[in-house]
């Protein structure tokens, strides 16, 4: 059985759903509005630059899961999930999956978009395996802090490295498939790198050095 590693933000899915869970809660007038806005917008154009400091990051993006008990965080990811994530499911990514399904892979996602925002979109993709951000819950409550590696960058790598040894797996014949230079440490990995939709970076990188370049949007 053969590992098959999937990004999920902007490959399996059309949309990016750390920053759109934030557009979300501006929406729903849930943070302030305006003020949140703008440094997420930030945010994410430092990630797609390469220049995004992690923790700065993600001591934003979780700040708002501590006004919150699991009970109400659980409705509000449901109504997340029906109008912005199933809407933007990428066209190809349910056959990919599909695919390697077929052929007895091992499926997982890795992820540097948080556990809680990113377990059910995984589940609904029938992906039994995720590697994400973990926020800290103390006593059923989230904390707003991280816990232990975040899963960026070369973080990924240390995190599916840990993962690999737990399960007593390796990554002989492996895929992964991803759209953003961020994950260069991982795609560099496997056997078997592909390009989704790539960002100018990955795409100039795939190119030279014969990767395979798809899209999963059409």
């Amino acid at each position: 059985m053969y590992l098959a590693i999937f990004d999920l933000d902007n490959t399996l899915l059309t949309i990016d759903s750390d920053y759109e869970w934030g557009r979300f809660l501006v929406a729903k007038n849930l943070v302030d509005g305006e003020n949140y806005e703008l440094k997420n917008q930030r945010f994410y154009e430092n990630y797609k630059n390469g220049t995004l400091d992690i923790h700065e990051f993600l001591a934003f993006s979780l700040q708002p899961l501590t006004q919150f008990d699991q009970q109400s965080l659980a409705k509000l990811h449901q109504e997340f999930m029906e109008s912005r994530i199933l809407p933007n499911i990428a066209a190809g990514a349910r056959e990919l999956i599909k695919k390697h399904h077929n052929q007895d892979a091992n499926l997982l996602v890795i992820t540097a978009t948080n556990s809680f925002v990113t377990a059910p979109i995984v589940k609904a993709l029938g992906i039994p395996h995720l590697i994400a951000t973990e926020p800290e819950i103390i006593n059923k409550k989230y904390t707003g802090r991280v816990s232990g590696t975040p899963c960026f960058r070369e973080g990924k790598v240390l995190r599916l490295q840990s993962w690999l040894a737990k399960n007593r797996q390796d990554l002989r014949n492996s895929w992964f498939y991803s759209d953003s230079h961020n994950d260069l440490p991982l795609l560099n990995l496997v056997d078997n790198p592909i390009a989704v939709d790539p960002d100018p970076e990955l795409k100039k990188h795939a190119q030279k050095h014969d990767w395979p370049v798809i899209s999963l949007r059409q």
